[in-house]
């Protein structure tokens, strides 16, 4: 889809790049390749990485969840409250998802993150550089005073991410998951931590016209 021709939805042309990846708002064609993605499987069915255990079911559910998840959260924006879900490419490939969720964001400046990767693309460092996109739309982009993230303490790959870049310890959180109690540890990134751990190099292209949807003012 060409950046210059999304007119009624601009989020659509929205790009963020990094060395090896392409960060962007699925269409129907690239939401069909995420859906896939989730369908193959992104963690081992034995554990749980996620506070709401959406990956349980058949390969059919999770595909068909996410598509619906992702078409839902355009349906349901708006300035005040909004969920910025974005396809992860990888040499064209569609890798992952890494959202941004906020409330109030014009007043709060906040928002926290989450991500997924398929099983096949785990272990390359893309989880951290993926992160390092979405932190630099939010801070560098959208002038965030302060990001979030949570992970269950056993999730030591995603705790070692938020680290990397620069998260620091902000409590814990027991949640119930599969009728089991779990622990959240929760994780906070100050723009003074995130400005000391940039590591990767990051571009924007298509923000502009997106700046009302986010509730901030144009520049």
């Amino acid at each position: 889809m060409d950046p210059d021709v999304v007119h009624h939805w601009p989020l659509y042309g929205l790009r963020i790049t990094t060395p090896r990846l392409e960060l962007r708002v699925p269409d129907i064609a690239l939401l069909d390749e995420l859906a896939a993605v989730a369908a193959g499987g992104v963690h081992d069915p034995a554990e749980m990485p996620f506070s709401f255990p959406w990956t349980d079911g058949s390969a059919e559910e999770r595909g068909r969840a996410t598509f619906q998840h992702v078409l839902g959260t355009v349906a349901e924006w708006s300035p005040a409250k909004w969920t910025l879900s974005l396809a992860v490419l990888c040499e064209g490939r569609v890798v992952g998802r890494q959202d941004m969720v906020t409330s109030d964001y014009a007043v709060t400046r906040e928002g926290e993150t989450g991500s997924w990767l398929g099983l096949a693309h785990q272990g390359k460092g893309i989880g951290t550089e993926m992160r390092a996109a979405v932190l630099h739309l939010a801070f560098a982009g959208l002038g965030a005073r302060a990001m979030t993230t949570g992970a269950m303490t056993d999730n030591a790959r995603s705790i070692a991410v938020s680290r990397k870049c620069g998260y620091r310890p902000d409590g814990e959180q027991v949640l119930a998951v599969r009728g089991e109690a779990r622990t959240l540890r929760r994780m906070r990134l100050d723009r003074a931590g995130w400005e000391a751990h940039r590591t990767v190099p990051v571009e924007i292209r298509g923000l502009e016209p997106c700046r009302e949807l986010f509730g901030v003012p144009l520049r």
